[in-house]
């Protein structure tokens, strides 16, 4: 299977799914169960793509300066600082630690 066949039928899988979703009669999707189901999807999702964008570089898990950076971030969002001053200030920690070796 070559690499643009692997495309096609992924885009193919992706349309037919997409199109099952508005057969899904609105009723079931108001119930407070899929509801509650789909919040709680979307933020382990987030949570587990900020994990492995932190934590991955390739298939090996690495503890670097991304670490120390989201903590300055989570800590600052958790204290409900304007998101600028969280990028600027989780950027500047890392760029920090790489420049002092600590972490790179």
């Amino acid at each position: 299977m070559t690499l643009w066949t692997a495309v096609l039928v992924a885009s193919i899988v992706c349309v037919a799914l997409k199109t099952l979703g508005y057969l899904v009669p609105p009723r079931w999707l108001e119930a407070p169960r899929p509801a509650r189901i789909a919040d709680l999807l979307t933020v382990a999702l987030l949570a587990a793509l900020v994990a492995v964008q932190t934590l991955g570089a390739g298939q090996a898990i690495v503890v670097d300066a991304r670490i120390p950076a989201v903590l300055v971030a989570a800590g600052l969002l958790m204290m409900r600082a304007p998101f600028l001053v969280v990028v600027i200030a989780a950027a500047g920690v890392a760029a920090l630690l790489r420049l002092w070796g600590f972490a790179a």
